[in-house]
């Protein structure tokens, strides 16, 4: 776990200043039982609204790949993808902690490809933290990117960039034998020194037993309601995308159709003369 010690005391923010999140915000918040709301960003109008209703955390998600490039898994996605729309939350963010995930076989094949992509990360972007999907076989790399200055949270239970190994995005680690060694996994990545960890669509009951088990947060996503906080993909809880139902996504908007009624009226009137109108014109 990294060291968190500090001489200053973690105060609450000021009556209307907003706090500034880092990682050891995110630790502290485990240790006083605040939960943790994280939610993805790629671009920098929608990090702009999150970070303007006060986000904790917003993930730079490899998920990109899915929702914004239209590939079917993660797997496609680089480290200059996920540099490029960093640094487009980057310019958003004033307050809110951007974690950004490691692009499959960013991290996987050494401890020196790991220190050079996730130091370009870090260095060409300047976030507060990278994400690794991983147990305890990355723990090697994990100790010595936190070693080295750079802030890693860990990502367990179903992690999409394994899906070829998996075959299927079902939940994971129901069975005994995988559970035990998704807990075994947790303790060594919070040993190793993580801040944070996600847990992803794993049974609540597991998800409750690791978060008791380690002293970093957890942040769930179809994991249930006792991690340390949730996390979701933006467009998802949006309702923007929607052939992906699962039954952890909460849709707090229904916006696809909104935004497509939206383009058939523009059709409408372009297309009718109604648009623009004198008063639009110049």
């Amino acid at each position: 776990m990294p060291d968190t010690e500090s001489h200053e005391p973690d105060l609450p923010p000021k009556a209307g200043k907003p706090r500034v999140v880092t990682t050891k915000t995110v630790i502290t918040m485990k240790r006083t039982g605040e939960k943790i709301a994280m939610l993805t960003g790629y671009d920098y109008l929608v990090a702009k609204y999150l970070d303007q209703v006060g986000i904790d955390i917003i993930l730079v998600g490899d998920s990109l790949g899915n929702v914004v490039q239209g590939y079917e898994t993660t797997l496609p996605v680089t480290v200059d993808d996920m540099i490029y729309h960093a640094k487009a939350v980057k310019r958003a963010v004033r307050n809110a902690l951007i974690v950004v995930d490691m692009p499959f076989m960013s991290y996987q094949t050494s401890v020196d490809d790991a220190v050079r992509n996730c130091g370009r990360v870090m260095k060409e972007v300047g976030v507060g933290a990278v994400k690794l999907e991983g147990g305890a076989y990355i723990a090697d790399i994990v100790r010595h990117l936190v070693k080295i200055g750079i802030p890693v949270m860990g990502h367990l239970g179903l992690t999409p960039q394994s899906i070829n190994k998996f075959g299927t995005y079902e939940v994971r680690a129901q069975e005994q034998e995988e559970a035990r060694q998704l807990l075994d996994d947790a303790r060594v990545l919070s040993e190793a020194g993580v801040f944070s960890m996600v847990l992803e669509k794993i049974p609540a009951s597991l998800a409750r037993e690791v978060t008791g088990a380690i002293p970093v947060p957890t942040i769930g996503i179809g994991a249930g309601p006792h991690c340390d906080g949730q996390v979701l993909v933006v467009y998802d809880m949006l309702g923007l995308t929607e052939e992906f139902k699962p039954r952890f996504v909460r849709r707090y908007a229904e916006l696809a159709e909104t935004v497509r009624g939206a383009f058939r009226h523009y059709i409408d009137d372009v297309k009718g003369g109604e648009f623009p109108t004198g008063k639009e014109s110049y």
